[in-house]
């Protein structure tokens, strides 16, 4: 088993994940409510892409020796970083050709079910609009950096993917 194996299987490997995913999610927050940056509908929903790498990142630490749950956390790392990405790039493309008839909703369009941001309208509730632009670095919007992140967790996943998948010597469902 290399190194890059023993590190997929590892607590460290998915630890880093959540604790990327934290990082993001503070640092939404951290613009929202300190920087008085409104969030619109498109972040919302990219908030969500991140809240799932970070449950995908707690599900690969609960027993990162088990392949069993090393697929499940990839699966929703795979799925999350996806969805993530393609919101990232509707964002960044609403921005930069603003339209009157290529609009984002003022509410999200929760499951009735799960109307997220009627029970966390303090992290889930939009009150931006998607084609402001409030906030660059570099001479990158924020959308664009978060193609950035989206893009770099599913880069990560490439790399991990081989090892997150591989057993020991015996091929066992559940090793």
């Amino acid at each position: 088993m290399t190194a890059f194996t023993r590190f997929a299987h590892s607590r460290a490997s998915w630890f880093i994940l959540t604790g990327s995913a934290i990082a993001l999610e503070a640092a939404a927050l951290y613009f929202q409510y300190v920087m008085k940056l409104d969030p619109c509908v498109m972040c919302i929903y990219q908030r969500l892409a991140v809240f799932g790498i970070l449950a995908s990142g707690l599900i690969g630490m609960t027993a990162p020796k088990f392949l069993i749950v090393r697929i499940l956390g990839a699966i929703g790392w795979a799925v999350s970083a996806t969805w993530g990405l393609k919101l990232a790039l509707a964002l960044v493309d609403m921005q930069n050709n603003p339209s009157p008839f290529s609009t984002c909703s003022f509410l999200p369009e929760f499951p009735a079910w799960m109307p997220l941001h009627e029970w966390f309208p303090s992290v889930m509730l939009p009150t931006g609009m998607c084609t402001d632009v409030p906030w660059q670095f570099m001479g990158v919007t924020m959308a664009e950096w978060m193609v950035v992140a989206f893009s770099g967790y599913l880069v990560a996943l490439l790399l991990f993917i081989v090892p997150i998948l591989s057993g020991s010597n015996k091929p066992s469902l559940y090793k």
